[in-house]
């Protein structure tokens, strides 16, 4: 272990020029690939290893690290640290970036140059310094990228193919990560790779894979809280799945993952207000009728979720397809003003950004039960996607009778609603109800579930 130092011995990575003599910089480790390996074309049957790693050493400057060098090396190194440690690194060589094929290919940095650590010259050694860790650690929580620049799942559904091949950057909450799926295999040519699947939502779309195949990006993930943990993904590879017909998020060797990103006040308050507190429906069980969820929300000031078996007493879908079908702003979700293209959010956190927006359903629903009705639900998205079984694209294109057969397959049938309630204070009964879920209910499961309520069902007369 090399001796640390002070933090004045330190080269900083914004003053990093290939002139830099026997340069010293510490870090935390933002980034790291497996290691891989090549024929060496000068020593025929022989083989090359290499591997790469990004480090941060201030909110705004970041760099990029390979080490070339045998198997014995290249692996020790490799395996001495992980994402997330902070590093010391000694006499690297500082090299002017090939612009083209290093962003192509490694994570895009501001600086011009990249480090080369090897065996010969080199030392990389972990810091044990706490005053430079207490400096250093908070870093792993600031994107690389700007926080607002950024895709929802339901941008990237909506997108669908358009999108395949590209690298983009996205915002979502873990829904679940499962260690014992992690598929082992070996190639055609002997060597050993493994795969997981991370599920992801947010509140526009309830589960979307993101898919990891270096050791180092699954080791990550498998220590992220599902349902506490949101990341910021710069990055990702977004692909077409033929075999599932869906769209997938891929972790490559450019993507950098920031766990529980430390950014604007403004965009977490949505955020957290929309999509972390959003449970999957699989994990929802409490059955209400109307009155007693109304009577919750009164005495209770927090999110909750539920069940109510209701009757859809309004569902407009018959009207003017701009009442049923509208656009909002991808990063706030305001309205889109159609005549000037414009964000109606004067605080919006894209502000400054180009317009881009979400276009779907965007319904507002009345349930109904004996004690009572719940009005203005929001039916959105991909929730009313599958509800009413048709995109927002093929709705719009359905004759005026179409439409009505689908309302009426719903209007003043018994369903089962799974519910998000939000207090609000800017709504008139004091709470904002989301549909979660919306399908026609099954009769005996409807008697079974109104049995067990039973006296505490008050009608509303």
């Amino acid at each position: 272990m090399a001796n640390n130092g002070q933090v004045q011995d330190f080269v900083p990575i914004s003053d990093l020029h290939p002139n830099t003599t026997h340069p010293r910089v510490a870090g935390v480790i933002i980034g790291k690939t497996d290691v891989k390996s090549f024929p060496d074309r000068k020593k025929i049957g022989l083989d090359r290893f290499t591997f790469g790693f990004t480090i941060k050493d201030s909110p705004d400057y970041f760099i990029n690290v390979s080490s070339w060098g045998n198997d014995r090396y290249i692996n020790g190194l490799s395996n001495s640290f992980s994402v997330g440690d902070c590093v010391i690194i000694e006499n690297p060589l500082v090299a002017t970036k090939d612009s083209e094929k290093d962003d192509r290919f490694c994570p895009s940095t501001p600086s011009f140059y990249r480090l080369m650590v090897s065996e010969a010259h080199s030392q990389l050694s972990i810091c044990a310094d706490i005053e430079i860790m207490n400096r250093l650690l908070p870093l792993l929580h600031l994107p690389v990228k700007d926080y607002r620049d950024f895709y929802s799942l339901g941008d990237i559904m909506a997108n669908g193919q358009s999108l395949d091949g590209n690298v983009i950057n996205i915002l979502a909450v873990v829904r679940s990560v499962r260690p014992e799926n992690i598929k082992y295999f070996t190639t055609a040519d002997g060597r050993k790779g493994q795969r997981l699947e991370v599920k992801l939502f947010d509140d526009s779309v309830t589960s979307f894979p993101l898919v990891c195949w270096d050791r180092e990006a699954i080791q990550l993930v498998q220590t992220l809280i599902p349902r506490e943990t949101v990341l910021f993904i710069s990055d990702a590879r977004i692909g077409y799945d033929g075999f599932r017909n869906c769209m997938t998020a891929t972790v490559n060797s450019k993507t950098i993952i920031t766990v529980n990103p430390d950014f604007d006040p403004v965009v977490w308050l949505y955020f957290i207000d929309h999509t972390i507190l959003l449970s999957s429906v699989e994990s929802i069980s409490d059955v209400y009728t109307v009155s007693q969820l109304k009577l919750k929300a009164q005495e209770n000031s927090e999110v909750f979720c539920g069940i109510t078996y209701s009757f859809i007493s309004r569902l407009d879908l018959d009207g003017s397809i701009t009442k049923v079908i509208k656009s909002r702003c991808s990063k706030c979700r305001y309205q889109v003003n159609e005549e000037s293209q414009s964000c109606s959010n004067t605080a919006c956190p894209g502000v400054d950004h180009p317009l881009t927006v979400t276009t779907g359903f965007d319904l507002l629903v009345d349930v109904t039960d004996h004690t009572g009705t719940l009005q203005s639900c929001s039916l959105n998205g991909t929730v009313a996607e599958k509800t009413l079984g048709c995109s927002h694209n093929e709705f719009a294109n359905l004759t005026e009778d179409e439409r009505t057969a689908i309302k009426w397959k719903f209007l003043l049938e018994r369903c089962k609603v799974y519910f998000k309630i939000t207090p609000s204070s800017k709504s008139r009964s004091g709470m904002r109800c989301s549909v979660l879920e919306c399908s026609l209910a099954d009769p005996g499961e409807v008697k079974q579930n109104m049995s067990a309520l039973g006296s505490s069902c008050s009608p509303v007369l």
